[in-house]
């Protein structure tokens, strides 16, 4: 079993208790009402950017209102990697089937993470298993965009908003961890992993421990973390679509812009450029994908969604051109 010292500094340092959040003040303040009467609680979608504390804030929530049987009475589902409706109907119902609770625990608790990953079928059979379960369970849903949650759900739901961490927060939170971690550090270098992560907690820790596994957290090792290992993922990215694994592809975007926070003009851009450098592609057709793209980013459009279209419409392209040659 690992150690404390072997975890994940974004595992090590996540908070505990509501009152351990960095920043969302309106999050905790509603939160907390409702946490004095747990048997009240509705069902909750937790909505916002990555690494706002949406899932930590789940987990602090099922540790408040079910103590030290949590464990035995949480289920977690992250809906990105298990997106189909069998996982609906067949996990989250059995899960919800069955009641055993003890003394002092008042439902069990689902916690599905970014649910808006999720189909249109997969909400909707999830809507009826919380009319149908709602005795027994309540659900706590976190979604990136709450756009994408079909309204039966978000009427079903009390929904809390959380918003990007700001620079002060951030850099104070890093130096705490490195104080806490025994590594020396630039001020500078702080505020530069705040502003490739841009409010996202869970990036900029984890490009802190990156930084720090190089020495003292310097300006040139946050720089070598952030631009190496965005670059040469890029190009990963672009093979693998090009190589027709759509799956593998995604995976490197999600991490792109989950982990490294990288934009994505500069995702485009990279992707653009590894492109092109393709022997066996047609780089007219390459162009006018990547302008068709360029131009759905400028009209404001999910990016994750769009890239990830991009990059299905990359390995089509690739397939295409392969059978033809």
């Amino acid at each position: 079993m690992s150690t404390e010292a072997e975890l994940m500094w974004v595992e090590k340092y996540r908070p505990r208790r509501l009152e351990d959040l960095v920043d969302q003040e309106d999050v905790k303040a509603r939160l907390g009402a409702l946490l004095s009467r747990p048997q009240e609680m509705p069902h909750l979608l937790f909505a916002g950017p990555p690494g706002t504390g949406k899932t930590t804030v789940a987990m602090i929530v099922a540790r408040t209102v079910l103590g030290d049987s949590w464990r035995d009475f949480t289920l977690e589902l992250n809906a990105s990697d298990e997106r189909g409706i069998d996982v609906v109907r067949e996990r989250i119902k059995s899960f919800t089937r069955y009641v055993d609770l003890r003394e002092g625990v008042p439902f069990k608790l689902v916690i599905l993470d970014e649910a808006d990953e999720m189909t249109s079928d997969a909400q909707t059979a999830l809507r009826r298993i919380m009319e149908e379960s709602s005795r027994v369970a309540r659900f706590i849903l976190t979604a990136n965009y709450s756009s994408n949650i079909i309204e039966p759900i978000q009427s079903r739901c009390a929904v809390f908003r959380f918003v990007r961490l700001g620079e002060a927060d951030v850099v104070s939170a890093l130096e705490r961890i490195c104080r806490a971690e025994g590594c020396q550090y630039e001020e500078d270098a702080l505020r530069m992993i705040y502003e490739y992560t841009q409010g996202d907690m869970r990036q900029a820790i984890n490009q802190l421990q990156a930084a720090a596994a190089l020495g003292k957290v310097t300006v040139e090792a946050v720089r070598t973390i952030a631009g190496t290992g965005r670059r040469a993922s890029v190009r990963e990215m672009v093979q693998a679509a090009i190589g027709g694994d759509f799956a593998g592809a995604r995976r490197r975007l999600l991490e792109l812009m989950r982990v490294y926070g990288m934009e994505e003009r500069d995702i485009l851009k990279f992707a653009f450029e590894d492109a092109m450098a393709a022997k066996d592609l047609d780089h007219a057709e390459v162009a006018k994908l990547f302008a068709e793209y360029d131009y759905r980013l400028g009209q404001g459009s999910n990016p994750e969604l769009q890239l990830s279209a991009l990059l299905a419409e990359l390995s089509a392209l690739a397939g295409r051109q392969a059978r033809s040659s």
